[in-house]
């Protein structure tokens, strides 16, 4: 099904850097866009809740839309997946640019949300061109892709809105752009975001190769794809008849690991700010300072460090390692006295969040058909989805109650991911005789 694994060493490197690089733009642009939205809306009167929706409406719609581009992957190919996200990616942040209403707002965060089919396919990709030795450094590139896009993104985003960035048009004689950026405050940053998502869109048109065979017509026609639904009995029993035997045991329990991360982690959205201010009464420059350090980490250790790691221990050991750092991280938080202390406890979190998340994914891409890899990301994203849509309600109905309980009551909950890898970690120590 797959080409690319037999091509040499020099092809894969150049189609893995094409991957990161468009993984990379896409995000930096989503990075862009994710701390205007507030703002933006407020322009047009939203409340608290319209604004936490605009949040939402983004996971749920890729909730309900990435596996379906994962299948459709498998059959049609990553490329035309990766163009067609790319390319919509594009014209949602062209809608954000040009939204002169609430309601025309939500319709670019829905089309964005549809259009977001890029990471499951790039994770399916970097499956199909690495070995299973190689797999969870290859998923460690989309991390620090990540990593990088949530640094590089917030800090264009200021820079497009400051009055700075105006009066620079301004003093070059460009007086009239000037005037129309300072009433059109958020259309700059809409319009670089989706300058980026075109660019990824050519990166994958001119440089990345197919990995997948096409299916002629009649046996699209006779493997016609699933019923897509993360909620139908039928789609959950498709992706269990997928996996191997050792994987029917153990791909339930990485695929609940994948909403529980993606819920811890979206959990800090709302309640991680709410208690810097609230009880550390930091400004909101030292709070951007506490996501930079995160993103910092993900670079570090997905980027690089997680290449040397997967080489000297297996990622069963690793993926526990994280998630005990994770929790233990998440459960400091709340205790943090100081923003020193605080930053400490954000790093070990970090690295925690750094460890576990490439393993994860390497081990779902191992533990289903590798014919049906796409299925398995498109899931897997779809499940992460589903936490990212929940966590942000979740901590900030449990900060009204008490501003320990989203950090304390969320740890608990991702403290089963520790068992699953104590799971893992032990299946693999016992030998396996045919």
């Amino acid at each position: 099904m797959t080409a690319l694994r037999k091509v040499s060493k020099n092809m894969k490197k150049a189609a893995l850097a094409t991957v990161f690089l468009v993984v990379l733009i896409d995000l930096i642009g989503f990075g862009i866009v994710l701390p205007l939205l507030p703002f933006y809306a407020s322009q047009f009167h939203a409340s608290a809740v319209a604004i936490g929706l605009l949040y939402s409406l983004y996971s749920f719609a890729q909730l309900i839309f990435s596996p379906l581009w994962g299948s459709y992957s498998d059959r049609i190919g990553r490329r035309a997946i990766m163009l067609m996200s790319t390319l919509g990616a594009s014209l949602a942040y062209l809608l954000f640019a040009f939204s002169n209403s609430l309601g025309l707002l939500f319709v670019s965060r829905l089309v964005a949300g549809i259009m977001g089919g890029n990471i499951s396919t790039a994770q399916a990709y970097v499956a199909d061109v690495t070995t299973h030795e190689e797999r969870a450094k290859g998923m460690g590139l989309i991390g620090a892709a990540f990593g990088i896009g949530f640094v590089m993104g917030p800090a264009l985003s200021t820079l497009f809105i400051h009055p700075a960035f105006q009066d620079f048009f301004h003093r070059v004689g460009l007086v009239s752009f000037s005037q129309w950026m300072s009433q059109n405050k958020y259309a700059v940053p809409g319009f670089f975001a989706a300058l980026l998502s075109f660019s990824s869109f050519l990166l994958v048109w001119f440089k990345l190769p197919e990995t997948v065979q096409k299916l002629k017509v009649q046996e699209l026609d006779s493997s016609r794809i699933v019923k897509i639904s993360l909620f139908s009995k039928s789609f959950w029993r498709t992706v269990l008849e997928q996996s191997s035997s050792e994987g029917k045991q153990l791909l339930p329990l990485l695929l609940v690991s994948a909403f529980l991360l993606s819920f811890g982690q979206a959990n800090l959205y709302s309640s991680f700010p709410l208690f810097c201010k609230g009880v550390l009464n930091l400004s909101a420059e030292h709070v951007g300072f506490q996501y930079i350090y995160m993103g910092l980490i993900a670079v570090l250790i997905q980027g690089g460090l997680i290449r040397l790691l997967t080489k000297k221990y297996p990622e069963e050991k690793l993926f526990l390692v994280g998630s005990v750092l994770m929790v233990i991280g998440m459960v400091l938080i709340p205790f943090a006295g100081s923003e020193h202390l605080l930053t400490l406890f954000i790093v070990i979190m970090s690295i925690g969040g750094s460890l576990n998340g490439p393993t994860l994914n390497s081990l779902l891409s191992k533990k289903g058909d590798p014919a049906k890899v796409g299925q398995m990301m498109g899931t897997s994203q779809g499940i992460a989805a589903l936490g990212r849509v929940v966590g942000p309600t979740w901590g900030g109905i449990l900060y009204d109650i008490g501003f320990r309980l989203p950090f304390l009551l969320t740890a608990t909950l991702v403290s089963f991911t520790v068992v699953v890898g104590g799971r893992l970690t032990k299946q693999r120590a016992i030998p396996i005789h045919d």
